[in-house]
């Protein structure tokens, strides 16, 4: 049995603070921990610095807000009220559940459903030493408990409830994004012009480069244990977000095992595919829609299309890229290893 947690970066979890200037505009870069992963961002402007831990205040905040692992906050209260009525939240974590519903009415809830939280607590991937694969009974049992329309929203009252006892919502598929979109508005009222942040993986452009050239992202080789790239999208004032079946997962008897739970199965997706990567303007979802993963090629580019504003990077098992139409010239293959195939489009 293996078990393995992969990094876009492989970092120290320690704050570096440096200061440089290219040409007139300076720039500040920092790393920090926080969401369970990597936090880098680098800022073009005066007061970064400022700027920069404004942003990771603001990150923990959230954080604390949504998260599921640890104590308190609006998740584990809408949770520990299931099958009990509507409970008050934060207006952030309404404004989270209504476009996770948004995210999940695409799909009808088989790409992404923000309750599928008791199964992903029962496979309790990349949480532990010794992974295993549940009883198939166990899983049998809290299939039923996955129902996104079961999540009913009062957004005038600020106030959501879980319809039946034992449901569970775990907004870690979408709270990183949304995370992104709440650091790149900081910059921008604190007079940002250019601006980047990555959130293991979850990336958000402001604007251009100072120089006005696009931002290069780099894609990983969802097979590679070293971080290597496979290819690289150029973006501006956009968000690139990635999900796939290398960056939490356990295998066992030659089977893959990732962290991403099918809602309809509730079993662990082995859909074909090893990434999707979609680039938008909304990089909460961003993060809802890159769970297309879940559904294969064809079905996960029709989810894209149906979404009409977001293009997108898939990469199957059998190693061929395929990018969407929109990304044509923006895209690059950048496969050291010669075993990828970039199909421009599908």
């Amino acid at each position: 049995m293996k078990k393995y947690i992969c990094f876009m970066t492989i970092l120290l979890a320690s704050i570096l603070l440096t200061a440089c200037s290219i040409g007139q505009v300076q720039s500040y870069k920092s790393e920090g921990f926080a969401l369970g992963t990597i936090i880098n961002q680098e800022i073009y402007g005066a007061n970064a610095q400022q700027i920069s831990e404004e942003a990771m205040t603001r990150i923990k905040y959230l954080e604390d807000l949504m998260t599921i692992n640890a104590p308190g906050g609006d998740v584990n209260k809408l949770n520990e009220h299931a099958g009990q009525g509507f409970v008050a939240l934060n207006p952030e974590t309404i404004s989270v559940l209504k476009t996770a519903r948004k995210i999940s009415d695409l799909s009808e809830g088989a790409a992404f459903d923000i309750t599928v939280a008791p199964l992903v607590k029962l496979w309790n991937i990349g949480q532990t030493d010794n992974p295993a694969v549940p009883p198939a009974e166990a899983i049998k049992k809290l299939v039923p408990l996955v129902n996104y329309r079961d999540v009913q929203i009062d957004e005038a009252n600020n106030q959501a409830s879980l319809a039946r006892a034992g449901q569970m919502v775990d907004l870690g598929g979408i709270a990183k994004g949304y995370a992104g979109d709440g650091v790149r508005e900081i910059y921008r009222k604190n007079g940002v012009k250019s601006a980047i942040i990555n959130l293991g993986g979850n990336v958000v452009a402001l604007g251009s480069k100072p120089d006005g050239s696009a931002w290069s992202i780099g894609i990983q080789d969802p097979r590679s244990e070293t971080g290597e790239i496979v290819g690289i999208v150029k973006v501006t004032d956009k968000a690139v977000v990635t999900s796939g079946d290398y960056q939490r997962y356990f295998e066992l008897d030659g089977k893959r095992y990732c962290h991403i739970i099918d809602p309809h199965t509730g079993y662990p997706v082995d859909s074909g595919l090893m990434s999707v990567t979609i680039i938008t303007s909304s990089s909460t979802e961003a993060d809802g829609l890159s769970k297309a993963f879940v559904l294969g090629l064809d079905k996960g580019l029709e989810l894209v299309q149906r979404y009409g504003q977001a293009e997108a990077i898939f990469i199957t098992t059998d190693k061929k890229i395929y990018v969407t139409p929109g990304l044509r010239g923006n895209f690059r293959l950048e496969d050291k290893s010669h075993e990828y195939t970039y199909v421009e489009e599908r």
